[in-house]
């Protein structure tokens, strides 16, 4: 299962990652973030070693959002040294999520 980000463990978890990291930006009310959450969870199964894959519940986390611009969700970020290296907005195949990783490795 992805990991839990919040407001408090963002630096820690994402920013100071020596792994690429692959945040999903979500809520609950969202249908196209329903669809995405399970691939997520099995990116973060298949990368489990290799990258960090969390989830970052806009609702309950607003500084983080707010810090990334997220204005669309689901707002999918890929971090690479504490830095974005690559975003996608929307729902999307699991395969392109994936090639995105793939490049971050």
């Amino acid at each position: 299962m992805a990991i839990e980000i919040t407001d408090a463990n963002f630096e820690e978890v994402v920013l100071k990652s020596d792994k690429p990291v692959l945040v999903d930006f979500w809520a609950e009310w969202c249908g196209p973030c329903r669809m995405v959450g399970p691939v997520v969870d099995e990116i973060s199964k298949e990368y489990e070693g290799k990258a960090v894959v969390g989830k970052v519940n806009v609702d309950n986390n607003p500084q983080i959002s707010t810090q990334f611009g997220i204005r669309n969700i689901p707002a999918l970020l890929f971090f690479k040294n504490g830095e974005v290296v690559d975003k996608q907005v929307g729902a999307v195949p699991k395969s392109v999520l994936a090639g995105k990783l793939d490049k971050q490795l």
